[in-house]
C-alpha cells in the first residue's frame, strides 16, 4: 500500500504515514484496504460495504494527572468531537481537543482525521526536540493535510470537512497552547482561574471591537458563527494562534470543547465545579463535568480534557 498523501509505501496495518503523518485509517477503508476514493459521503466503502463507527463516548485515561471524556451529549445523533492525549519523554504532556464544524461534510470524520494526524505529528515533533511552538504548528499542518484528504464532494449546500482545534504541550512549568476556533484552554486554581485562549468567533470580535455588549451579541443569529477553524475552504488561513503561559502553582489545565464551556464561561464557574468532584483524579473531574453539561441540557457534543499539576 502507498500513502494517499506522499505515495510513500507503508504497510496494511500502518495508522498513520511515518512519513507525513497522513491518517491512513480515517481516510481509507479499515476492513478493504481500499483507497479514500472508495469512501463515499457518509463513510461507506464502496468496495465492501464497510462502514467504521463513531464511537458516542471516548474516554482516555493515561494516568491519576491526565485523562480526558469525548460524549454524544443528549441532543445530537452521533459524536463529532474528538481528543487526543499523551506523555512523552515522561515530561511532556500532550492535549488536543477538536470540535467539528456541524455545517461541513463529515464533521465526525474530520475530528477523528485531524485528532490523529495532529497528535502524531505533534509526538514526532517533541520527540525530534522542536519547540512547542513550531510543534503545534507541524501538528496543525499535519491535521489540515489529513483533512484536505478525506473525500468531499462539492456542492452548494456542503462545505468540506472541517473542525475547531485546541493544542497544548506543557513542559516543566510552561503551557503552550495553539487553537482555531472556539474550543479553549482554561487555567482552573481556586481563585486565580483564567480562560487562556480568546475565540475565533463573531461575538468575540465585535464585543473586542466595541460594537456590541456582550448581552447584545449573545442574542444575535451569529451569536455562536465561528470565523476560524481548520478544513480545506481555510487553506490560507491555518496558522494556529498561540500563547505560551507560565504555570504559576498547581492547579488543572483544561481544554474543552463548547459543550461544556457554553454552560459554564466563566473560569470561577468551572473551578466552582472541580472543587465539587469526588477526587482530584484527572478521569474523575472530567467525568464530573461531562455529567454537568449532560444535566445542564446537553445540547451539543461534549469533550474534556484535564491535566492535573
Amino acid at each position: 500500500m502507498e500513502c494517499p498523501n506522499c505515495g510513500t509505501a507503508v504497510l496494511v496495518n500502518d495508522q498513520f504515514c511515518e512519513e507525513c503523518g497522513t491518517s491512513l485509517t480515517a481516510v481509507g477503508c479499515e476492513k478493504c484496504g481500499a483507497e479514500p476514493e472508495a469512501i463515499d459521503e457518509e463513510g461507506f466503502c464502496s468496495v465492501c460495504g464497510f462502514r467504521k463507527e463513531v464511537q458516542d463516548r471516548l474516554e482516555i485515561i493515561i494516568d491519576s494527572h491526565l485523562a480526558g471524556v469525548s460524549d454524544r451529549g443528549l441532543k445530537h445523533h452521533r459524536n463529532e468531537d474528538y481528543l487526543a492525549l499523551q506523555t512523552v519523554n515522561n515530561n511532556t504532556h500532550i492535549l488536543i481537543v477538536c470540535d467539528g464544524v456541524s455545517s461541513s461534510s463529515n464533521p465526525h470524520l474530520a475530528v477523528q482525521t485531524a485528532t490523529e494526524s495532529g497528535s502524531t505529528a505533534l509526538i514526532t515533533a517533541i520527540k525530534e526536540k522542536e519547540n512547542p511552538e513550531s510543534a503545534i504548528k507541524s501538528a496543525v499542518a499535519a491535521a489540515l493535510l489529513s483533512l484536505c484528504n478525506i473525500p468531499y464532494t462539492k456542492s452548494i449546500n456542503s462545505e468540506p470537512p472541517s473542525t475547531t482545534l485546541v493544542a497544548a504541550v506543557v513542559q516543566q512549568n510552561t503551557a503552550t497552547i495553539g487553537w482555531l476556533g472556539d474550543s479553549r484552554a482554561y487555567w482552573i486554581s481556586g481563585n486565580n482561574s483564567r480562560q487562556l485562549t480568546k475565540d475565533d468567533s463573531w461575538l468575540s470580535e465585535v464585543v473586542a471591537a466595541g460594537e456590541m455588549t456582550e448581552a447584545e451579541a449573545r442574542k444575535s443569529p451569529q451569536a455562536n458563527a465561528i470565523t476560524r477553524w481548520l478544513g480545506a475552504d481555510v487553506i490560507d488561513d491555518a496558522t494556529p494562534s498561540i500563547i505560551n503561559f507560565t504555570i504559576p502553582s498547581s492547579g488543572y489545565l483544561l481544554l474543552c470543547s463548547d459543550g461544556l464551556w457554553n454552560y459554564a464561561p466563566q473560569p470561577q464557574q468551572l473551578a466552582n465545579l472541580i472543587q465539587q468532584a469526588s477526587n482530584t483524579d484527572a478521569i474523575t473531574i472530567s467525568h464530573s463535568l461531562v455529567e454537568f453539561a449532560r444535566h445542564s441540557g446537553g445540547h451539543d457534543n461534549i469533550t474534556v480534557a484535564v491535566l492535573s499539576l
